[in-house]
């Protein structure tokens, strides 16, 4: 940058910046542009040969230090707000933070359930907490190699109606969709015990979570779907519907048939390899449609329709549809089906329009009435 002839230039060491101060009888005068400008800027640049290649080392040393000082500044700054790793390290320690994998935890769970010295809500508490774990398939097969799935299984006799609830509830977390265990479970006489709890007196919450556990180990296991007919876990099903304050389970009931029967039928429709034609072969020896229609499970579903909950009546109208094929002529000669069903158009077209009038084209109740229809014309 230029500056006006005879201005006084210095370095200034401090900063390694070049400054130049105007001269004295500028001052006062009126100031051009460019002048305002220099003064504004206050700094200038001025010929390189002006100063010295020393003058220059010290003005970058000097440069470097204050850098140093800035630097070491902030990093104290740093160590007052965070501490040091091996400082953390040792406090943890002293806390005995170590990290517990899911592994060692199942196994001091299971240990405080099987130990005579615990409460029984000790005992309530850790099957709670197993539930949560065995959940997870690889959980699930370690359960069952530390002994916990025959603890849990000897706890469906335990004459606290609280523990059965519990064990039957970590019984079916640990056998949702995982075979391995659904074998060894049947093995060792879990689909019995469950059959006896659903079969005998028990409290509600207790019949609930057998229900659970009965459904997680029937499903995709033709096997036990076989031993459970055998052993007449159709009737002991239909026995719930006679008993009084058993009505929440009645949907669970027929939710767990339409998908077992769907299941089967699913399975005949796909494409054929080897390992699924021995399935194939295994779930043809399932007889369960049959038993559903010669015990006549095809009124207990139909009467379902007249409970007033959507979610409920949608579940029973897929059952019905499925069990059309066979129970057609049974469908027919109820007069009260026909009644409900006419009853059901005539409230959904009302709620469907109203959902078309909002702008929903394709909504739920219009769902539902397209399965209301379809059983009507099929009738």
């Amino acid at each position: 940058q230029a500056v006006p002839a005879g201005s006084h230039v210095r370095l200034n060491l401090q900063t390694g910046d070049r400054e130049a101060k105007l001269p004295d009888s500028e001052i006062g005068k009126s100031d051009t542009r460019e002048e305002r400008r220099r003064k504004r800027l206050g700094k200038v640049d001025v010929d390189s040969n002006s100063f010295t290649s020393q003058e220059l080392k010290k003005a970058l040393a000097k440069m470097k230090e204050s850098e140093k000082a800035e630097r070491k500044a902030h990093e104290e700054e740093v160590r007052k707000k965070f501490r040091p790793i091996e400082q953390l390290k040792e406090e943890f320690e002293k806390l005995n933070m170590k990290m517990e994998t899911d592994y060692e935890i199942m196994v001091k769970l299971i240990s405080k359930f099987n130990s005579s010295a615990s409460t029984l809500d000790e005992k309530v508490a850790a099957l709670y907490d197993l539930e949560y774990y065995v959940h997870q398939v690889d959980n699930a097969k370690d359960f069952l190699s530390m002994g916990g799935l025959q603890l849990v299984i000897d706890g469906l006799n335990s004459t606290e109606a609280v523990l059965k609830e519990h064990a039957a509830f970590v019984l079916g977390a640990a056998l949702s969709s995982n075979p391995k265990v659904q074998i060894e479970a049947i093995e060792a006489g879990a689909l019995q015990k469950l059959l006896v709890i659903l079969a005998t007196e028990q409290p509600l919450a207790v019949k609930k979570k057998a229900l659970f556990a009965l459904s997680s180990m029937l499903r995709h296991f033709p096997y036990a779907q076989q031993q459970f007919l055998k052993l007449g876990g159709l009737q002991v099903l239909r026995s719930l519907f006679r008993q009084k304050g058993m009505e929440t389970l009645h949907v669970r009931v027929v939710t767990l048939l339409y998908d077992l029967i769907m299941e089967k039928m699913l399975l005949e429709d796909s494409q054929h390899g080897d390992q699924m034609e021995e399935k194939i072969q295994q779930y043809r020896q399932v007889k369960l449609v049959p038993a559903v229609v010669e015990q006549d499970w095809c009124v207990v579903v139909s009467n379902l329709l007249a409970m007033p909950e959507h979610d409920t009546r949608e579940k029973v109208l897929k059952t019905v549809g499925v069990l059309m094929a066979f129970c057609k002529e049974r469908f027919q000669g109820d007069q009260a089906l026909s009644t409900t069903l006419s009853l059901l158009r005539s409230e959904y077209e009302e709620l469907a329009a109203e959902e078309q009038r909002e702008g929903d084209k394709d909504g739920y109740f219009k769902e539902l009435l397209g399965s209301v229809n379809t059983i009507i014309q099929q009738l």
